[in-house]
This record gives structure tokens, sequence and C-alpha cells, in this order.
């Protein structure tokens, strides 16, 4: 694992030891940082299951404003800080150690504009923390987005009532879901519907 882009780039990440984190495949990070582009620039981030750091470190390598990270595991609290003074990235980083879900229920402090989740595989926690961060309209900014990243046979439909599925991408084993505020599409969709109609008037004349 290592820094694709930015003031760290080619550093290398290490590993947590053992098996209970889920790190992004360089390919799929190459692919979700190429999607969010100039947007990640002072973007404020919430790295969920943080694991080693990749998403977080890579968001305040391409110059996020700043990123909380979460996780519960000590292993992997140590591996991240570690990761975080290789790369020489500790200015702009929180690394909270707790539970996701307890996290997730106190009211933020702040809003994020991309929300990462990223949990251990085939334990549905993925669709639990999408739907407690559904249950919490105010953690993410106008305009944001909440990103899943799981193993796509854990794929199961959510029940949500603040976001939205607004796009989805494979890469071998890794499929990212994007998830965008419920009133965001509706204004986009709105203001697509309005260009439309001004297409058609002019066409008219």
């Amino acid at each position: 694992m290592r820094v694709i882009a930015g003031r760290a780039r080619g550093r290398r990440l290490l590993p947590v030891p053992g098996e209970g984190t889920r790190p992004i495949t360089d390919r799929a990070k190459e692919a979700l940082f190429s999607i969010l582009g100039s947007r990640i620039v002072r973007a404020r981030v919430l790295d969920l299951f943080a694991g080693t750091g990749g998403v977080g470190i890579e968001a305040l390598s391409r110059g996020a404003a700043g990123v909380v990270f979460v996780e519960r595991a000590g292993k992997a609290v140590e591996t991240l800080r570690q990761n975080l003074e290789t790369t020489g990235l500790t200015a702009g980083a929180e690394v909270v150690r707790g539970d996701v879900f307890r996290f997730l229920e106190t009211p933020p402090r702040q809003s994020f504009d991309v929300v990462f989740i990223a949990p251990p595989q085939y334990q549905g926690l993925w669709l639990k923390t999408l739907e407690a961060v559904d249950a919490q309209p105010v953690l993410l900014a106008e305009g944001g987005e909440a990103i899943v990243q799981i193993f796509p046979k854990e794929y199961t439909e959510p029940t949500l009532t603040n976001l939205a599925l607004t796009d989805e991408r494979r890469y071998g084993s890794v499929l990212l879901l994007f998830y965008s505020r419920v009133e965001d599409v509706e204004e986009e969709e709105e203001g697509e519907e309005g260009e439309e109609g001004e297409g058609s008037e002019e066409g008219a004349e």
C-alpha cells in the first residue's frame, strides 16, 4: 500500500497485523480519488473503520482540510498513527480510538464533505453504519457524499430516508457505492430540468 498522489506521493503505508481490517486496493483508491477530483481539496473527511488510514491519508496528501479517523482496534490505531508520522500528515489528522456506532450516536461537532465507510467484511456492519449516517442528516455537508467500500456479494438494499444512491463502481473485488443527500439530488434534478426547458424554449423561437 502506498500514497498515490499529492504531498506524500510514493510513501509506503504499514499494514495492520492480522486480518481484521479491509484495506482498499491501490486500483480502487486511485479510481475513487479520480472520481472525487478537485472536490477533495479543502474537504472535511470522516474515515470510519479507518484501519491503516489509507483513504484518509490519501485525502490529506491531496489537500483535504482535515480528516477524522475513527478506529477501535488498538493495533490498527497504532499502525495508523505510524502511517501519519511516516507521511508527515499529522497536522490535519484527528485520530479517535473508539466504536464507530458510539461516535455516530453523538451529535456531530461538524459536518463532512466525504464520509468513507469500509468495515470488516460479511458482518453487516456497512449497512448498519450507512443507516446510522442516514439518521444523522447534519453529518453530511451540502453537496457531500457518503462512500461505502464492500465486497460485491455483501450488497443488500438499504432502507434510507435522507440519503440516495447516486453511483456505483466495481473494481475487481471492490464495490464502491456513492450516496448523496436527497435534497442535493432533488436540486440537481430540478436544475437539469430547468436547463432542458430553457433549451426547448430557445428551439421553439
